[in-house]
């Protein structure tokens, strides 16, 4: 993501300009509010120079006691699919897309979202804010929840892993401008700034990220019915699996972590947070 301030000038295809057509998809794009620091442009932005995108950063991890594990300490696999992360607090809308390299959307990415409380904890007995939701056809994305509190030594923050189907996971962390522990906290990376406006008593975000793929994404039909799986059936795309569901790929058998629809190239060795081999 480049750093450079946004820029208003726009291509246009048929009088309507493409940062308008990519945000058809998502309701009430925020404007920036930037106090005292810079937000990064938008990726459906930038992507017009025609050069690639760079990448959203992995962010690595500084909570400890656990440095070494990328995601902090406070991950856990089998969240529940859903776009709205109930609690009491300010609440925040973050809404996006997600890119090739290019600048193409891609669809059916698993986005898995955790964050502190109001209070800044995190949930290590449930599932209180955390949540996995994938893009439509669009690219698109868009998570409410609220504003997470302030984490002993970190800044303001909230974690999510991306994962294209077939690709390797991305980890990463998106922040708020404006934060006076943006100056201090170690992990904080400029270029993961979303660009954040009030609205109401709320607020709304936007961040656009890039995930390492180049070429034409291919469209992935949703199926037209979703059968469920069999326990030990061999494992087949347009089927809905259950969490605990077990499934073969090629004579390996494989436990479901995530409920969710199959859809081609979400294969088990190629998605780890959907299928963990047993």
């Amino acid at each position: 993501m480049d750093a450079e301030n946004h820029v208003e000038n726009e291509e246009t295809v048929g009088g309507i300009s493409r940062k308008t057509l990519l945000k058809a998809a998502v309701m009430g794009a925020p404007i920036p509010l930037l106090i005292g620091q810079a937000v990064p442009a938008l990726a459906r932005d930038t992507g017009r120079s025609g050069r690639l995108l760079d990448p959203t950063p992995f962010c690595g991890s500084g909570d400890q006691p656990t440095i070494s594990q990328t995601e902090g300490p406070y991950f856990k696999p089998n969240s529940p699919q859903r776009d709205t992360l109930p609690g009491s607090g300010t609440a925040l809308t973050v809404s996006g897309f997600v890119f090739n390299r290019s600048c193409q959307p891609l669809a059916n990415v698993l986005l898995d979202f955790w964050q502190a409380d109001n209070q800044g904890n995190y949930d290590n007995t449930g599932f209180g804010f955390r949540g996995h939701q994938f893009t439509n056809a669009q690219g698109a994305f868009r998570l409410t929840t609220i504003v997470p509190g302030l984490y002993p030594g970190r800044t303001r923050h909230i974690h999510v892993k991306l994962q294209a189907p077939g690709r390797p996971v991305l980890t990463t962390q998106l922040y708020f401008p404006g934060e006076p522990r943006n100056s201090t906290d170690t992990i904080y990376d400029p270029r993961l700034l979303m660009d954040v406006r009030t609205n109401g008593n709320g607020r709304e975000a936007t961040y656009d990220f890039v995930l390492n793929v180049t070429g034409t994404p291919t469209p992935t039909p949703t199926p037209t019915s979703t059968p469920t799986s069999s326990p030990g059936t061999e494992w087949r795309p347009g089927v809905y699996y259950r969490v605990g569901d077990r499934a073969t790929y090629n004579g390996v058998l494989y436990r479901c972590l995530a409920a969710h629809t199959s859809y081609p190239g979400w294969e088990p060795p190629n998605y780890s947070f959907l299928w963990a081999r047993v």
